[in-house]
């Protein structure tokens, strides 16, 4: 090794400082590069060996945005063993935004299989809509079923009322499959149920009888399966299946017995009303009665004076208030005697 002769002199002056900087510099070059390479070599052999194209750089940089390599470096080479074309830029900028790498990721593959038409832009939508995108894929491969209504719902059966009165309580099976195309935005399994469901209550009720209904419960699954209830949802049903039909209670006779019951009651109410207001004619006669017994105990008291004004004007003489008085004696026995001989038993009016 030779030095530099215009740094001999300083060396043999034993000025060491400016060799101790760049050995300095350089254990901390070989510092840092040992740390990259015990950090990020396995990554980075993992992309090289699998094609995935995912420079050091790449990964410091991953790190450096706080993403997590591991998660972006095993789902690109998902991607590239598959043959599907995502960019490193592209499954970062989905990470960031919270959404699920490995799982869009393991979804395209499993379309990709299934042929179904699904891309990086379709699967990152529908991953952050909420929706489990692999759930998806799957249901449209594997049809699911849901039953109607669910089972730990607060109603075991729907129930719907026939023309004849008569209640029925169904319960459906309605198979369905995922519709891609439609999963951003369309409504969820709740709506197809709360459809299904109205469905079933409208055609059961149209029926003119629940006998027909139970002969023929194929006619409800093709009413409610012709209506189209899957317009503006993220499935499409393929079939609707009644698997029980049971008779509820006559509800049309509970009705009319309700209905005469609330008759009876406004009939009731009624005679009351003409109850107390006979009650009320009968007080207010009396109070007439009473009313005119004063009068009359009025009239009767003005005979008295009438007569003494009579003996002062002289209009009425002692003679004449003698006979009026024996008359009245005479009538007053007359009636007495009547009356003695009407309560003698055995005797009857002529």
């Amino acid at each position: 090794m030779t030095m530099n002769p215009a740094l001999f002199p300083v060396f043999l002056q034993g000025d060491f400082s400016f060799y101790w900087i760049l050995i300095g510099f350089a254990a901390l070059v070989v510092l840092v590069g040992g740390i990259i390479l015990v950090k990020y070599l396995n990554l980075w052999l993992q992309a090289f060996f699998a094609k995935a194209e995912v420079s050091i750089f790449q990964l410091i940089g991953m790190t450096l945005r706080k993403v997590n390599a591991a998660i972006i470096v095993r789902s690109k080479i998902m991607a590239v063993q598959a043959n599907l074309e995502v960019s490193t830029q592209e499954l970062e900028a989905h990470y960031l935004a919270g959404g699920n790498v490995p799982n869009v990721a393991r979804a395209m593959i499993a379309a990709d299989r299934a042929r179904l038409a699904l891309d990086f832009k379709t699967a990152r939508a529908i991953d952050l809509a909420g929706r489990d995108v692999l759930e998806a894929v799957q249901q449209s491969v594997l049809p699911k079923v849901i039953d109607c209504p669910k089972p730990e719902g607060p109603k075991p059966a729907i129930a719907a009322v026939a023309k004849d009165g008569i209640q029925l309580m169904a319960k459906a099976r309605v198979t369905v499959r995922t519709n891609i195309e439609r999963l951003v935005g369309g409504a969820t399994e709740e709506t197809i149920i709360a459809r299904v469901g109205e469905g079933i209550v409208s055609t059961i009720g149209s029926a003119e009888s629940h006998k027909s209904v139970l002969e023929n419960p194929d006619q409800i699954s093709k009413g409610v399966l012709a209506k189209g209830l899957d317009a503006g949802t993220a499935f499409e049903i393929l079939s609707i299946d009644i698997a029980d039909v049971d008779i509820g209670e006559n509800i049309g006779a509970k009705l009319q017995a309700e209905q005469a019951e609330a008759d009876k009651r406004i009939a009731q109410a009624k005679a009351e009303e003409r109850r107390a207001m006979a009650v009320a004619r009968e007080t207010e006669m009396s109070a007439l009665v009473a009313e005119n017994q004063a009068k009359v105990v009025l009239a009767e008291a003005e005979v008295p004076k009438a007569m003494a004004e009579a003996f002062r004007s002289g209009n009425l003489g002692i003679m004449d208030y003698y006979r009026m008085k024996n008359i009245t004696a005479d009538t007053s026995m007359r009636e007495k005697i009547v009356g003695e001989d009407e309560g003698k038993p055995g005797d009857s009016k002529t």
